[in-house]
C-alpha cells in the first residue's frame, strides 16, 4: 500500500486556492496595519435630511477586503473538511482521512448549532451567545473535543488503533505511512505517523481529549463547589469568619502552583495518604452546597424538602463514597459490591491537586461578588421580608453574580488544562503510558528535531482547546454585559 499526500487528489484543486487566499490575506493585514498609522481615521459627517453618515474611505475598503478573503479562506477549510470526508479513503490524503474519522463530531456540530441557532431566543445567556462571532468560534472549538471524547470514550469511534499498542516497524514513521507487520484486519494507516515507541500519535491525541474532558471540567465544577461554600458566608457575614478563611485562602495561594502540583502529586506524598483524605474534605462540599440549597429554598414546606433531601443527599453521598473509596488504598470502606466506581490512583491525585489549587481563587471572587452584591436593594427587600441568611445568599446573590462566574469557570477549565499539560509533560501524577497531551508532547519533544511530527499534534490539540474556552469566555462576558 502506497503511502498517503495530505492532500491527495483534492490538493490539485484546493492548495493553490488556499496558499493564493493567504497570501491575500496576510498582505491585506499587512497593508491594514501601515495605513492604520498613515491614514486619519474616518470622520462622521451629517447630511441634509439630519441623519449622520460615516465615510469609510480607504481604510474602510480594506477592512472589507479583510473580511471577504478570511471567508474565503474558511470556505476553503470547509471544503477540505467537506471534499475529504466524502470522497474515497485514500483519494484525499491524510486530511481527507482524518476528516472521515471526525464525521460522528462534525455532524454532532452541525446538530447543535442548529438547533441552538432555532431556539437562541429562548435559551437566555446560553442563546445570546450565538449573537457573538467570538463567542461561536469559542463554542465550537470547545464543543469538537467535547464531541471527540464523547465518541472515543463511550463509542469506541475515531480513533484508529490502540493508544498503547506498538507496532514495531512503525517507529516513528512520518505522516500516512501504510502500516506494516500489524495483525490482519488493523487500520491500514498511521495518519499523523508514529511515536518513538511505535505507537499511532492520531489515537493517542483524540485519547487524549477523554482524559482532558475527565478532570478539567469535573475538577473546576468541585473548585466552584468549595469556593461558593465557602466565599458566600465569607463576604456576607464578614467579621471573624472572612478574616480567617481569607487567611486561609491567601496561605495557599502563597504557594506557586506548580510547586504546589508537585507537593501534591509526587509519589512520597502519595504513599502517605494525603491526597486521600483531602478527597474526603474536598469533595463533601457538594453535598453541603445542595443540602443547603434544598433547605433554605424549602424550609417553608417540610415534606417536600424532606422528600429532596432524602433523594438528593442519599444519591450524592453514594457517589462521594464510592469516589473517595479505593480497593487497597487508606480509605476502604465499602463493600466491592457496594463500590460504584474505582477511580485510578494517578487521576484521583491530579483531580484533587486541581481542586485544592484552584479553590482559593473561586473563593476569593465569590467572596467579592457577595461584598458588593449584598448591599443592593433586592437583598434589603428579602432581609425585610424575614429570609435566611442562607436563602438571601444562595438565591439572591449567588444568581446574579452568574456572570463573571460563568466566564471565570470558562477560563478556568482552560488553566486547568494548561496545568494538566504542565504534569503530564513532568511526568507527574498521571501515568507514564497515559495518552493525555502533556505526557505526548513530552515524548515527543526528546526527537523534535529530528522528528518534529510526534509532539505537534497534542500541542495543537490543547492549543486549540484553551483558545476556544478562552474566545467562549469572551464571548458570554460581551454578551453578559449587554444585560
Amino acid at each position: 500500500m502506497d503511502p498517503l499526500t495530505w492532500t491527495g487528489s483534492l490538493g490539485t484543486i484546493l492548495n493553490p486556492l488556499l496558499f493564493g487566499l493567504a497570501g491575500l490575506f496576510l498582505l491585506a493585514v499587512v497593508l491594514q496595519t501601515v495605513v492604520s498609522f498613515v491614514v486619519e481615521a474616518p470622520v462622521l459627517q451629517s447630511n441634509p435630511d439630519g441623519t449622520i453618515a460615516r465615510t469609510p474611505g480607504f481604510p474602510g475598503l480594506l477592512e472589507q477586503v479583510v473580511k471577504w478573503l478570511l471567508l474565503g479562506l474558511i470556505l476553503v477549510i470547509l471544503a477540505y473538511i467537506v471534499a475529504g470526508a466524502l470522497m474515497p479513503y485514500g483519494s484525499a490524503g491524510i486530511v481527507g482521512a482524518v476528516s472521515a474519522r471526525f464525521s460522528p463530531v462534525w455532524i454532532a456540530l452541525v446538530a447543535t448549532f442548529a438547533l441552538s441557532i432555532a431556539t437562541k431566543r429562548k435559551t437566555g445567556l446560553y442563546g445570546k451567545l450565538f449573537d457573538s462571532t467570538i463567542g461561536m468560534v469559542g463554542f465550537g472549538l470547545v464543543m469538537f473535543w467535547v464531541f471527540t471524547a464523547v465518541f472515543v470514550g463511550f463509542f469506541d469511534l475515531i480513533a484508529t488503533h490502540d493508544p498503547l499498542s506498538q507496532i514495531v516497524a512503525m517507529k516513528n514513521e512520518v505522516p500516512g505511512m501504510p502500516v506494516q507487520g500489524g495483525d490482519e484486519g488493523v487500520f491500514p494507516h498511521y495518519l499523523l505517523g508514529g511515536d518513538n515507541l511505535a505507537r499511532d500519535i492520531f489515537s493517542r491525541m483524540v485519547e487524549g481529549s477523554v482524559v482532558v474532558m475527565q478532570i478539567a471540567p469535573l475538577a473546576t465544577i468541585f473548585a466552584f463547589m468549595v469556593g461558593i461554600t465557602l466565599g458566600l458566608p465569607a463576604g456576607y457575614y464578614g467579621g471573624r469568619l472572612d478574616t480567617v478563611l481569607s487567611f486561609l485562602a491567601n496561605l495557599i495561594l502563597a504557594f506557586p502552583v506548580i510547586l504546589l502540583f508537585y507537593l501534591l502529586v509526587t509519589p512520597e506524598i502519595v504513599a502517605t495518604g494525603i491526597p486521600s483524605y483531602m478527597a474526603m474534605v474536598l469533595f463533601i462540599f457538594p453535598i453541603v452546597f445542595f443540602t443547603v440549597l434544598l433547605n433554605s429554598r424549602y424550609y417553608t414546606r417540610p415534606a417536600l424538602r424532606t422528600a429532596l433531601l432524602v433523594a438528593v443527599v442519599g444519591s450524592l453521598g453514594l457517589l462521594y463514597i464510592s469516589l473517595v473509596n479505593a480497593q487497597g488504598s487508606v480509605i476502604d470502606v465499602l463493600p466491592a459490591w457496594l463500590d460504584l466506581f474505582d477511580v485510578p490512583g494517578g487521576i484521583l491525585v491530579v483531580f484533587v491537586a486541581v481542586v485544592f489549587v484552584n479553590s482559593p481563587t473561586v473563593f476569593r471572587i465569590v467572596r467579592g461578588l457577595a461584598l458588593d452584591i449584598k448591599t443592593r436593594d433586592y437583598v434589603a427587600a428579602a432581609q425585610t421580608r424575614g429570609e435566611g441568611p442562607w436563602y438571601i445568599m444562595l438565591w439572591e446573590i449567588l444568581p446574579n453574580a452568574r456572570g463573571p462566574l460563568i466566564v471565570d469557570f470558562c477560563l478556568r477549565i482552560g488553566y486547568t488544562t494548561i496545568l494538566l499539560g504542565t504534569l503530564g509533560f513532568f511526568g507527574l501524577g498521571l501515568p507514564p503510558e497515559s495518552p493525555d497531551w502533556g505526557t505526548t508532547i513530552n515524548d515527543g519533544r526528546r526527537l523534535l528535531s529530528i522528528y518534529p511530527h510526534p509532539a505537534l499534534p497534542p500541542a495543537i490539540a490543547l492549543l486549540t482547546l484553551v483558545l476556544g474556552l478562552n474566545l467562549l469566555a469572551d464571548g458570554l462576558r460581551e454578551e453578559s454585559l449587554k444585560d
